[in-house]
């Protein structure tokens, strides 16, 4: 299962810059709908998955249909953007597969994959920690994750209603990155305490953590979108997801070599990790946005040229 999911993970990567790419060129309306199609049947191939193959297969489809969606979709959010529409256009100005040349914001792609392990704090490292590091009971893996998802169901429009520029954007993500700090020190407390004190421990730092979720989420999707040129959407947003994609292929087994096989130091580094990460985005989000001017006056005099 773990070499088959692996695999999954490797081609998602691929397909999300791809179909972004399409999205922009034929319209993400169309392409969002097939990717929907494809999850589904590709779900449903899962009763057929007896060997190795077929779920290789299935899982492939899945993942691939899934990253493909995520890119796709992209486009229609920023047409459709509430308050803030932007116009879409299904024209691709300027070079193929300019993301990938985009320095800025592939730093911002890497900040946000490195920023985005966190989110197998909650589902990996803290459940394998409480169960063998701690006395708590093991009822509280599920406590713990109710307790997040509880408070991004409740909080995550009113965190990211201030979050509504780059700027804005870059400091959120230091704010999680402290956040994120605080919680894995809190984390690493619960060890070697009674019971009841490593369970207030590990709720509060479930708290805490998820509060740096909810500012890390909403800022990755401001800078996300906010640096991407409005031609080529799906592309720069299929790019963006690589972080998160690299996230959850090895993020998992990051986690459980520092955290769980190093023990407290290790949560120690993943914090500091997610605190530098952090304190850099600001500066990266200041680059990509003088990138981006200067894109936008180069692009301005060109249209300029053609017009004359």
């Amino acid at each position: 299962m773990g070499l088959g999911l692996g695999i999954a993970g490797a081609i998602a990567l691929a397909v999300g810059i791809v179909v972004g790419h399409l999205a922009d060129v034929c319209g993400a309306r169309g392409v969002y709908a097939a990717t929907l199609v494809v999850q589904a049947l590709a779900t449903a191939g899962f009763l057929l998955a007896d060997g190795f193959w077929l779920f290789v297969l299935a899982v492939c489809a899945t993942a691939g249909a899934k990253a493909a969606g995520l890119a796709a979709r992209s486009p229609l959010i920023r047409h459709y953007g509430g308050d803030r529409p932007q116009e879409f256009r299904p024209v691709v100005a300027g070079p193929r597969w300019s993301a990938l040349r985009d320095g800025p914001y592939i730093l911002l792609t890497a900040l946000d994959g490195i920023m985005a392990i966190q989110f197998k704090v909650l589902t990996v490292a803290i459940p394998l920690w409480l169960v063998g590091a701690t006395s708590a009971p093991h009822w509280l893996i599920s406590g713990t994750m109710l307790t997040g998802t509880v408070i991004v169901v409740a909080c995550q429009v009113r965190a990211s209603r201030s979050i509504d520029s780059p700027k804005a954007g870059g400091n959120a993500y230091r704010r999680a990155g402290v956040a994120f700090l605080v919680s894995c020190s809190m984390i690493s407390l619960a060890a070697g305490v009674p019971a009841w004190a490593a369970a207030m421990l590990l709720i509060t730092a479930v708290v805490i953590h998820t509060v740096g979720e909810l500012w890390h989420s909403a800022a990755g999707f401001e800078v996300s979108f906010a640096l991407a040129p409005q031609h080529a959407t799906g592309q720069y947003l299929g790019v963006f997801g690589l972080g998160a994609g690299l996230a959850e292929a090895l993020g998992p087994g990051l986690l459980i070599a520092l955290c769980i096989t190093w023990g407290r130091p290790g949560w120690y580094v993943v914090g500091a990790m997610f605190a530098l990460t952090g304190l850099v985005a600001p500066l990266a989000v200041r680059w990509a946005q003088r990138s981006q001017h200067t894109r936008q006056i180069h692009l301005e005099a060109r249209e300029e040229v053609q017009a004359a």
